[in-house]
């Protein structure tokens, strides 16, 4: 882990809104990490996409999430992914 770390910086889902409003984050390289804490029953777009909504959290604040949302080949390989994961 050290190494995937190195030279990255680690911002908690619970401080991205303040992170953004701060610094460019597009310019630094940074990572974070979340929980599965919510899953919505995939759904449907009016062309007929199926996507899947996930909350994660970072289990700081229970109430502050992102919600993520996810398409194509990306919600057809992990929409199976349990509540829970990291």
């Amino acid at each position: 882990m050290d190494r995937k770390m190195a030279n990255r910086k680690l911002i908690r889902l619970s401080q991205l809104k303040s992170k953004f409003a701060a610094e460019k984050l597009e310019e630094i390289d940074w990572v974070t990490f979340g929980v599965i804490v919510k899953k919505v029953t995939p759904q449907s777009t009016n062309n007929g996409r199926t996507f899947s909504i996930w909350r994660l959290n970072d289990l700081r604040d229970l109430n502050q999430y992102v919600s993520l949302f996810l398409f194509g080949e990306v919600h057809r390989e992990h929409w199976k992914t349990d509540q829970g994961t990291v």
